[in-house]
């Protein structure tokens, strides 16, 4: 006896599609930015939320380095997105901000960099990630906001919670 199994046509359609996937055709989607975007892939992370939301659709491309700013971003950009590259992203998520707006250092050394230069570089980076194909889709996240009351709160309860710390050592 004999069992024919006859596909009908939107299984077939599925079938193509999920064999499309496979292939090196698949949209890129590359997440650029400081340690946002490094750590982005641990536990719960956005950046693992989109690789799970995109899964067998696209690739999702971590570019992310701690510590950095907008001015290193600027440096490196023409190695991390080389214009002669055979496939180019379809989206790019950049994230550079936190490190940028930290106080300036009294060395002038550190991460910062002053709000001007960082407006400048973000044209930059946008310009070029556009220059890269007319297909090439950028999304720019803001820094996350920040509330600096309580943050003045949170410091008063380590420096009163070390305080209490130190004269229970000492007490005897």
């Amino acid at each position: 006896m004999y069992f024919v199994i006859l596909e009908t046509r939107a299984e077939q359609r599925t079938a193509e599609k999920q064999r499309e996937m496979v292939g090196p055709e698949r949209p890129q989607f590359v997440l650029f930015g400081s340690s946002i975007v490094q750590f982005s892939f641990g536990d719960g992370g956005w950046g693992a939320s989109l690789a799970d939301l995109y899964a067998r659709k696209a690739d999702i491309i971590l570019r992310g380095y701690s510590g950095w700013n907008s001015r290193l971003a600027l440096e490196v950009l023409e190695k991390v997105f080389p214009k002669d590259a055979a496939t180019q992203p379809s989206l790019v998520i950049v994230y550079f901000g936190g490190n940028d707006s930290m106080r300036p250092h009294p060395s002038g050394l550190g991460p910062h960099v002053p709000l001007p230069e960082y407006v400048e570089n973000m044209r930059k980076i946008a310009k070029y990630l556009k220059s890269l194909s007319d297909c090439t889709r950028v999304i720019f996240l803001s820094a996350p906001p920040v509330n600096e009351e309580k943050i003045r709160e949170s410091w008063r309860c380590v420096i009163l919670n070390f305080s209490y710390f130190f004269s229970l050592c000492f007490a005897c």
